[in-house]
This record gives C-alpha cells, structure tokens and sequence, in this order.
C-alpha cells in the first residue's frame, strides 16, 4: 500500500505541476498559455500574407499542442477575438449575444504584422523541441509589451485559479513608458463590451471592481441598455431580468433585444411604473450589475506568484530594455560580421590574392595559399580568419570578381560602420530606445483599440432592502394554509414574493422559508409569524412558557434566534413539553393557577415576564415553580418586578 501511495503522490504532483504550468496559467513574459502561444508560432511559420482557413491552423498547430483540434480552435477564436495580433475573415461569434464561431473550415485568419514587432524576434527567443521531438517551439515569446494586462486571462489549476482583467493597451504602453521614465502610474481595467466600472476596490489586481450596464434613460417609459457589463452577454442578461420579472423584484412589461454590432436591449414598463424606480431594483436583483474579484497569478521564473498590475508593469520595463538590449548586440555582431566579410572580399580582390591559388593542386594548399595572403592584412581584419571564410571566398565567382567596384564597397563598409555606431549610440541609451520603441508599436496600432471602452466611475451600493415593495398580502385560512395565493383567510403581512418568512406552530416547531410561499400548509393555529431575515428575526424576543407533561410544573424560556438553515424544521421546547403560551413582547403579565393538594385551597401567583432573563436559544428553561400547574392566565399589565411572591412558599 506504501508504494501504490507513492506512485499516486507523485503523479498527483506531476499532474498538478503540468496543469498549472502548461494549461491554466498565463506565463508572465508574454502573457500567454501554451496553447495561445503555440497558435501563434504556428501563424508565424504559416504566414505567407495570405488568409489560411482556421482548420488548417488548427491542424498545424497540433504539431506542437498535444490535446486536440477543439481546445487549439476555441482559444484561436478567442485570441482573435481581442483583435491585437490575428485578423478575422468570416463569422468569429459575438461577444455581446454569445453566439459562437462558425465552423473552422468556413473562417479564416492571418497573424497582423503588429504581432511580428510585438513577438517576433528569433534572435531573442529560446526554443526547445516539440511534445514528439519533430519540432522546435519557443518557449516563451520576447514580447515587447506586458500582454498579460492588456489580454487577461482566466484559468483554474490545482488548488489555484487566476482572474487578470483586460486593460486599455494604449493606456498599458503609456504607464510603461512612465515606469522607464521613473515616474508614477496607474491602470484600471477595460472591457471591449463597454459598460460602467467602479475600481475603488480594484487593489492594484488583487481587490474586485462592481461594473454595471449603461443604461439610455431618455424615455421615462423605456430602459435601453446600451453598454454590457463584464462577464455577461444580452442572453444571460436578459434571462436574469426575466427571471426578476417574474419573481416580482422589478416590474417589466416587455424586453426585446436588437443587438448586432453594438448591444442594444429595450425594456418596457408597464403602466404607473416609470424608469427612475426601475433602475435600482435592475442593479439590485439583475446582472446589470456584477462583482468580479481579480487574482493576479502568472507564472514566473516557471512557478506561480501572486503580483499587482504595478509590479508586472516593472517587471516588463526592465525585460523590455533586456530584450532590446540581446537584439542590438545580435545585430551588431550580424553587422561586425557583414563588415568582415566586405573587407576579406576587397583585399581578396584587390591584392589579388585569388591568383596565388592558380599554382596550388590541392584544396588544402589552396586554403593556405588563401590565409598566407592575408598575413600582412591582419590589422585591418576584424577577427582571425577561419575557414568558413576561406570557403566564401573561394565560392565568389570570377564574372564577380572581374566586376568588382571598389566604390561600392567603400560605401557598404560605410553604411555598416554607420550602424555600429548607431548600434553603440543606442545601447548607451536603453531608455530612450525603450520609449521610442513603445511609440513606434503604439503607431501601429489600430485607434479602435486604443479608446477606452469601459467608463470609470463610482456607485453608490443599492440597498435591497429599500428596493423592495411589500405590497402583497401573506395570508392564513382556518384551514392551515399559509402564502400568497391563500383565498381568503386572514392577512398576516405584506411581503414581498423573495421574502423569507418565520412562522412558529402551535406545538413549539419553527421553520423559514426561504421565499414567500404561495400555498403552504403549516397546521392550525400560529404563535407567530413574521419576516424571516436575520436582522428582523434577531429583533424579535420570544417568550415561552410550557407545562413539562410528566410533572406539570411551568417552565419559562425568553431567547432570539438568530441563526438558521431555511426551509428546516425546528422545536423551540424539549419533547415531552405542552406550550401554554408564545409571547413577542418585551414584559407582560401572566398568572399561574395552582393544583390543589389535598384539602389545601387552590392557590395562583402573579409574575412579570421581565423579571425572567433573556438567554440564548440552545440554554436551558427556567422553573418557575416546582408546583404543578393546573392553567394559566396572560394579562397586559405586569406586576411590578420587586413585589413579586415566591410560589414554593405558600404550601
């Protein structure tokens, strides 16, 4: 058994390492999951200008995505729906309405050249080879804007889960650009479907944000909502105002959706009921008004960390200038190495040293026929000569060498120079290179991505509570039947239909509903019955007095309760106990009729309920008297509490 225990443990930890590292979790670098990641080095290899049918890409995609063509085709069609690096042709669904793509084999895609100045940079990139050892793959991408803030992303791994929200990308490179200056910033989310936001809870992407839908309020008798909150679509939307509706929580006489390119859902009213009181009862009951909490989990340094929108910020202005930094150098040892070339070429040529080898007979001779000429040349070689550059010479064909302009060369050797020393000038200056390479992307970037969607705002938080309207009669027929729709019978209160509500039998047994009930039959004859939340039920004290059926003696009991589960029965009094009376007043007085013992007269006492501690629900009664009771009488008047006798002492 301990062995099959240490095989499940470590697999256990191997299979929650896997998904957390390779399936749920955005890698902080490029702020992408493998499967985005591998899309797109598949829309890099592919990318001929042309459009690709999305089933081709999927299917070359899964040379690097071992999980099959659904998961690589949904997150395509998500990853092109953010409208940053991949551009659509054909029906990609709606974000407002919900409704799906189109099949891969009808849509078609093709990776922007955005993506290419954000992404792509062979120089910079590692790669490792495939899940089957056929290909390579990067293993994280140099981006060159922090991706994971202006994307988001949302996954659930192993004992953790990520919630980034979408942020306004001209708005990410600007607070970049502030960080490499040293300056302050802040960013707060954005969403593509619009709406209203308040952030002051957002915690820098650890808190939550409230966002709401934007209503048109124009006509008194017509909601339109114009703008969807984060995490609807009109669908769910309109089936939590229909499922409102008829609960009775807001009043609505008709909703139509005519959303296309924008949303747009018309609410009507009905008649007396005007769109100013609708509003926060919408707000209130309705997903026009959603709390989202963020956790900023990313993979870093291939773990997962917990970090703030500021921190990830910091993190890709310094991997920014170490990016830029690994391209410069890559490409002033290309242009060090052009400029190598140039220069072997012209003295090749020029001091015709090509015509040492006409003598020699054999291929090693001829490559040191080729190194001896350039002996006396060494101070103007920027390195030592290797045979790769003996095998280049070699390979210049004598129409080129015949042909051979010197000027041309000189020129070359200048414009190589030139830009080294750009190159050195540059390096010199990683910030200013920095800023202006996020200016260069963010010209580049469409203006419809770059305005700002979402409207920052503040709310002032709906009260349920003041929402409500009470306005239908719960009542109680001489028949047991307690609810709404009881004809006839007694009106207990006015509740509305989502009420909880608190009735207490004749036996002592209590229970809560967790709405008003339409018809429910509760037996005959209520103690109480009242509004069943906890802030009113907690303010009511409850009075019990019962007879212990064995010994008749009377025991009283005064407590609140406070804590329930709904729609469960439960007894206030032990088993065994007759309830002689259930009281809601703070005092009162009743009376306690005596048995006669013997030839004794009958004897009755008088008490204040006051007089009796209040305590809590679970603790045990108090004995009024040791006597056994024969009946009792409740009366409004109390006698005063320090005038009180003591029953025991009149027998």
């Amino acid at each position: 058994m301990a062995f099959v225990k240490d095989i499940f443990e470590k697999n256990f930890i191997d299979y929650a390492s896997y998904v957390i590292r390779d399936r749920a979790i955005p890698e902080l670098a490029d702020g992408l999951k493998p499967v985005q990641r591998r899309i797109l080095h598949t829309l890099f290899e592919t990318d001929d200008g042309k459009f690709n049918k999305v089933a081709n890409v999927v299917g070359q995609c899964m040379k690097y995505h071992p999980h099959g063509d659904a998961s690589i085709y949904g997150a395509l069609v998500v990853l092109a729906n953010k409208e940053l690096f991949i551009e659509k042709q054909g029906n990609f669904g709606n974000m407002f309405t919900g409704d799906s793509a189109s099949a891969p084999r009808y849509i078609e895609c093709r990776i922007k050249n955005l993506a290419r100045d954000i992404l792509f940079s062979p120089t910079a990139t590692e790669y490792v080879p495939s899940y089957d050892g056929r290909n390579k793959e990067p293993v994280t991408f140099p981006a060159k804007l922090p991706l994971v803030l202006i994307l988001g992303a949302e996954g659930i791994a192993v004992g953790m889960s990520t919630k980034i929200l979408s942020h306004n990308v001209k708005e990410v490179i600007d607070a970049e650009k502030k960080c490499l200056r040293g300056q302050k910033f802040q960013l707060f989310p954005d969403f593509a479907t619009g709406g209203l936001c308040d952030v002051s809870g957002y915690a820098d992407g650890l808190g939550k944000i409230v966002t709401r839908a934007k209503l048109d309020l124009s006509d008194e008798k017509k909601i339109v909502i114009t703008e969807l909150p984060f995490g609807s679509t009109t669908e769910t939307l309109m089936n939590s105002i229909e499922s409102a509706a008829k609960a009775g929580r807001v009043k609505i006489s008709a909703i139509n959706d005519y959303t296309s390119d924008r949303a747009n859902i018309e609410i009507k009213l009905p008649r007396g009921v005007y769109a100013k009181d609708v509003v926060p009862a919408l707000y209130a009951y309705t997903e026009c008004e959603q709390s989202v909490s963020c956790n900023l989990l990313v993979i870093r340094d291939n773990m997962p960390v917990r970090m703030t929108v500021t921190d990830v910020i910091k993190y890709h202005a310094e991997a920014l200038k170490g990016i830029l930094k690994r391209e410069l150098e890559a490409e002033r040892a290309e242009q060090r190495e052009k400029l190598h070339l140039r220069t072997l070429e012209r003295i090749f040529i020029e001091e015709r040293i090509y015509k040492k080898i006409e003598e020699q007979t054999t291929a090693e001779d001829v490559a040191q026929a080729v190194r001896s000429g350039f002996t006396k040349f060494k101070k103007e070689l920027i390195r030592e000569i290797t045979d790769e550059d003996i095998d280049h010479l070699l390979k210049i064909p004598i129409r080129r060498i015949s042909l051979f302009d010197i000027n041309k060369n000189r020129t070359e050797v200048t414009a190589i120079n030139a830009r080294i020393a750009e190159i050195d000038k540059l390096l010199s200056d990683l910030v200013s290179y920095a800023i202006a390479t996020l200016n260069a992307i963010d010209a580049k970037i469409d203006k419809s991505l770059k305005v700002r969607r979402t409207e920052i705002t503040t709310f002032e938080q709906v009260d349920k509570k003041a929402v409500i309207r009470r306005d239908t009669a719960l009542k109680y027929d001489d028949k047991g039947n307690l609810g709404t729709k009881v004809s006839g019978g007694k009106t207990l209160l006015q509740v509305s239909p989502f009420d909880r509500i608190f009735f207490m039998r004749q036996n002592g047994m209590y229970s809560i509903t967790s709405q008003a009930p339409e018809k429910l039959f509760v037996g005959t004859g209520l103690w109480h019955c009242c509004l069943g939340d906890k802030e009113s039920l907690s303010s009511v004290l409850f009075t019990i007095i019962y007879k212990d059926s064995e010994t008749k003696c009377v025991y009283i009991k005064r407590c609140r309760i406070a804590g329930y589960i709904m729609n469960r029965d439960y007894t206030i009094v032990g088993d065994g106990a007759e309830i002689l009376h259930v009281d809601t007043r703070e005092n009162f007085g009743f009376t306690l009729n005596f048995a006669r013992k013997g030839r004794s007269k009958a004897a009755s006492v008088r008490y204040a309920a006051a007089s009796f501690a209040e305590k809590g629900l679970k603790a045990q009664a108090v004995r009024v008297s040791p006597n056994p009771v024969a009946s009792i009488e409740i009366t409004d008047d109390a006698p005063p509490l320090a005038l009180q006798s003591d029953s025991a002492s009149l027998f």
